[in-house]
């Protein structure tokens, strides 16, 4: 029996977990280790999850102390499990784990993949903030529009108590407040919630799979709602990857974004409204290389903006999507643009003005720039946001969160929210492809 630690981030860790060594005799799972996401670690993966086999649970360190944990432990293999890191960055953890003495291994989609009973499409990117889910939600309207009742079932984020999160459906906001969500969840969840939709995440996804394929409200198609730039842990019968033009070069150089790209049946390069011309042209060039086989689509994301005179001619402050700026590595999003299309005067950078958690996210992301992470994983981070905003010199506030932060937090300044969604652009398009697909259902 070989002795194993999982790297991981929350989620995809679990799941190979779950799906490759829960009831694998052969190895014997001593820890996961966690990263990226704050505040995971120091827990117990659950005996309700674990199984008979660890009737302790397995626990979940610190990914910083891997060496000394694999030599206390005596690990044979390190499985790398997690999403949206570049190539230097994973085989410099390559290193670290071979120079332990371990194996360093990557399970592959034929060994984490589940077959669902229904028609699933699958909904990826090449990395974090391309536009997965605006993509998501667009699919999910042209399949309910042709008389589809859809599932979405979204990318874990189990960041609190594991045992409460093994299954968790959401159909309404009070849902959300049911399931005690993260702000980062939040701005997943009640988007679709807020377009009708039904959306499961959790940490089982055996478990999540069969409830949503017999949802009371019917299935007839699964939408596989993408986390990060990881794969789906569903077979997909149709595979989108969603790429950005504002991250040339990445769809080459990021794990596993370069998977989504070369298993695509449909790759569509996004936000060609604030693209220069020549990195659209190199994109669809990296694409064309990487899987000549796939459907190019493109399409714009229109940023409209709810109150434009509240920004105009002002100093702000600019609140983007956590993940995003952080391990994503955006670093233009919708509220600079925005910022800079309605006139705002000046963009204060909140970086000296941050306090907490806040503070050492940017010690931690030092290139996230003039904007604020809207990090909301606990209590702790919630109240070190409202302090870093409240200490911030300007005069308004630009929301570019998927959803209203400023009814879940205390913002005293004036703000407004910007908006955005797919449109695609020319021929082929999106509700082509999906129609196509219904036709051979």
């Amino acid at each position: 029996m070989k002795n194993v630690i999982i790297l991981g981030a929350a989620g995809r860790d679990f799941h190979n977990f779950n799906v490759y060594f829960k009831n694998n005799h052969s190895y014997k799972v001593v820890a996961f280790t966690a990263t990226q996401i704050p505040d995971i670690a120091n827990r117990t993966y659950p005996l309700e999850l674990t199984g008979k086999h660890y009737p302790y649970g397995i626990p979940i360190k610190e990914e910083a102390d891997l060496p000394y944990l694999i030599k206390k432990f005596n690990v044979n293999v390190c499985v790398f499990s997690y999403s949206d890191i570049s190539y230097q960055r994973i085989m410099s953890l390559a290193s670290v784990v071979q120079a332990a003495g371990a194996d360093f291994r990557m399970l592959g989609p034929d060994n984490t993949m589940l077959k669902s009973l229904k028609p699933v499409i699958a909904v990826c990117g090449t990395r974090s903030g391309c536009g997965k889910s605006e993509t998501t939600r667009k699919v999910i309207d042209f399949l309910t529009s042709r008389g589809k009742k859809v599932v979405a079932i979204h990318h874990p984020m189990p960041y609190g108590d594991l045992r409460k999160q093994t299954v968790q459906r959401f159909s309404t906001l009070s849902d959300l407040r049911k399931h005690q969500c993260s702000i980062e969840e939040m701005e997943e969840y009640e988007p679709h919630i807020m377009n009708g939709n039904v959306i499961y995440a959790g940490v089982d996804y055996h478990d999540i799979l069969r409830e949503a394929e017999d949802d009371d409200n019917g299935c007839d198609v699964i939408v596989w709602d993408g986390g990060n730039n990881d794969m789906p842990f569903y077979k997909p019968d149709l595979w989108i990857t969603v790429a950005d033009p504002l991250k040339v070069g990445d769809e080459k150089n990021y794990y596993p974004g370069e998977v989504n790209i070369r298993m695509a049946d449909i790759v569509i390069i996004n936000k060609i409204d604030s693209a220069d011309a020549a990195d659209i042209i190199q994109l669809r060039k990296n694409i064309q290389e990487i899987n000549p086989k796939a459907i190019i689509i493109e399409a714009a994301s229109p940023i409209e903006i709810d109150n434009p005179h509240i920004i105009q001619g002002k100093k702000v402050l600019i609140i983007e999507d956590g993940p995003s700026v952080t391990h994503g590595e955006m670093k233009i999003g919708a509220g600079l643009m925005a910022s800079e299309k309605y006139g705002a005067a000046e963009i204060i950078d909140p970086r000296e003005y941050a306090v907490g958690k806040i503070k050492e996210t940017y010690e931690k992301y030092p290139e996230i720039g003039k904007v604020l992470p809207a990090i909301g994983y606990n209590k702790e981070q919630i109240k070190d946001l409202e302090a870093s905003i409240e200490n911030t010199p300007c005069d308004a506030i630009v929301l570019a969160t998927p959803i209203d932060l400023g009814s879940m937090i205390k913002i005293k300044k004036p703000y407004t929210r910007v908006h955005y969604s797919l449109q695609v652009i020319g021929n082929p398009t999106l509700s082509q492809m999906i129609d196509d697909f219904i036709h051979h259902l």
